[in-house]
């Protein structure tokens, strides 16, 4: 592909993404006044990022199935405003129930839509800068938890919630502009010449090394959504601070996962041992100081521009593992990351929110946290081993 049409493809595939990005993460500053307004618990208002989550794990595969022999173009065009129009939907409910499948749809679309992208970027590059071509599209992502997660939260505050909803709504239409214009029109028939048979593909989830490498991936994102969606009573209660640093603290993390998935971007293709090695333990101890230095806001600012660094460099590293282990699916292989991905961010928010009625309080959640990412170097040590004694190099090389 040209160099400009490759720019323009990754351009409007981070533009697409950062609409869905906002949308998944900013319920971190909307949930106490969803609750209040929808006369639910915030711990039942957080299951609204469970249901997007599993939404995702269930759509990513069926969605990424049914789209295999769609062209590329249709499909995300129809995924981003199928993704709108339940942004809409949910904007003007004022029933708690359907508000939670208007998130299940959603998510459904965003699944389409990411197992779609991850795919077509991974193949617009050269075998080994897979990692390159997802931090591309993970910027998005990282940008959303920058600008559009905080403005959210701000628009939230100053507007309440329904506004934010209308305005991911919105963001969704100069994507979907961007997809006519810049993703061409038709399948690639290139791609589709030696395209392995769907039960081929899916037979690669019986691989040893994809399941293990997802299910690392699932932690350490279970991890980082279970204290994000509970970030905001941290703010405001442990640290005593008012709702708008709420938004500060969302750009902080944000801030710094631009930073890790940048960083984590060019070594994950090369050195994925190396980022697991040492950024597991710096996540592990971050979740802890967090924890206990959460009542000091300038260190509760510091920690959470690292752990948002740290859980993006480490987490986008597994998810591009699992690209690489899954190579044998091309059609396929998208989904299987969008669902290891979002295992996490189900899993999170309910672990996390169970803490929430213990002695912890508030806590709980970045306590959870640690013990999530504590549970994956367990099992990624043993692989690290080896893969340094030179027994295995198949697994986090």
């Amino acid at each position: 592909m040209p160099l400009p049409l490759y720019l323009l493809a990754m351009a409007v595939l981070a533009m697409a993404v950062f609409a869905m990005g906002t949308s998944e993460f900013m319920l971190a500053g909307l949930l106490p006044d969803i609750a209040s307004d929808l006369d639910v618990t915030v711990g039942t208002a957080g299951t609204l990022t469970s249901a997007f989550a599993v939404g995702m794990i269930a759509g990513a595969p069926l969605v990424a199935a049914l789209a295999r022999n769609w062209p590329r173009r249709s499909s995300l065009l129809g995924f981003i405003l199928t993704f709108a129009a339940a942004h809409a939907v949910g904007a003007i409910t004022t029933s708690f129930p359907i508000l939670f499948a208007t998130r299940v749809v959603a998510a459904l679309a965003n699944a389409g839509f990411l197992a779609v992208a991850l795919t077509a970027a991974a193949t617009l590059v050269s075998p080994d800068k897979k990692g390159r071509a997802l931090a591309v599209l993970l910027s998005g992502t990282t940008v959303a938890t920058i600008a559009g997660v905080p403005g959210g939260s701000v628009l939230g505050t100053l507007l309440g919630w329904r506004a934010t909803f209308w305005a991911v709504a919105a963001l969704c239409l100069p994507a979907a502009l961007g997809i006519l214009k810049g993703i061409p029109a038709g399948r690639d028939e290139d791609e589709a010449t030696g395209r392995p048979a769907l039960r081929a593909e899916l037979a690669q989830l019986t691989r040893p090394r994809l399941i293990l490498v997802m299910l690392l991936g699932a932690l350490v994102n279970s991890a980082t959504f279970g204290s994000l969606t509970f970030l905001a009573p941290v703010v405001t209660d442990s640290a005593g601070l008012g709702e708008l640093w709420i938004s500060v603290a969302l750009v902080l993390f944000g801030a710094g996962s631009f930073v890790g998935v940048t960083v984590a971007g060019r070594l994950s293709d090369r050195r994925p041992g190396l980022v697991i090695a040492v950024g597991g333990p710096l996540l592990l101890i971050g979740w802890l100081a967090l924890a206990m230095l959460a009542n000091e806001p300038v260190a509760l600012f510091i920690l959470v521009f690292v752990q948002g660094a740290l859980s993006f460099a480490l987490g986008g590293t597994l998810i591009t593992r699992v690209l690489y282990e899954a190579a044998g699916a091309p059609t396929m292989a998208g989904s299987y990351a969008t669902a290891a991905l979002n295992v996490g961010a189900a899993l999170g928010p309910v672990i996390a929110a169970t803490t929430l009625s213990t002695e912890a309080g508030d806590l709980g959640p970045l306590w959870a946290s640690g013990l999530l990412v504590a549970g994956a170097l367990l099992i990624a040590f043993p692989l690290l081993t080896a893969s340094t004694a030179g027994r295995s190099t198949e697994v986090l090389r």
